[in-house]
């Protein structure tokens, strides 16, 4: 029964749902971090200031490059398992240095003005979320369509011979 479940005509699709993951998860992290590799670090510095995070400088550049690259890497399907560590920390850092102050929900209007609604700051959903999908990648693994996957098949030949 569970068989039938995950396949359509005989075809299993379960290394498949894994790319959706990396593709989203991958594009934000590469975003994020873009925007503020683009901004510049100072002003990611000084919030890294407000909330007490050693040596703020150094974070500010390691941070968006992590994710830049880290998000890289994710979407490509490269070294998932290794690569997903260090962006669950930067989530984690994120959501309990910043966004668990504002609640769960992602989305807070709080006012409207005649251009529209007016949103507070963001609580946790959103890096909860990453956590979770980063979580799920892990656990999966990247799926059939990744580069883990070639390097995998490729080292699997290279065993038979």
């Amino acid at each position: 029964m569970l068989n039938n479940t995950f396949s359509i005509a005989g075809k299993d699709y379960r290394q498949i749902a894994p790319l959706f993951l990396r593709l989203i998860i991958g594009f934000g992290f590469m975003a994020h971090g873009w925007t503020k590799l683009s901004r510049g670090p100072g002003g990611f510095e000084k919030l890294l200031t407000q909330l007490n995070v050693p040596f703020p400088h150094l974070m500010s550049w390691i941070t968006p490059l992590v994710e830049v690259f880290g998000g890289a890497a994710i979407f490509l399907g490269i070294f998932v398992s290794i690569t997903a560590i260090p962006l669950i920390v930067t989530m984690m850092v994120a959501m309990f240095g910043i966004h668990i102050h504002y609640g769960f929900s992602s989305i807070k209007t709080i006012g409207l003005t005649p251009q529209g609604p007016l949103f507070g700051p963001p609580g946790y959903e959103i890096t909860l979320l990453y956590i979770c999908g980063l979580i799920s990648l892990l656990v999966s693994g990247s799926g059939k369509f990744s580069i883990d996957a070639i390097l995998s098949k490729r080292h699997d030949q290279d065993q038979e011979h």
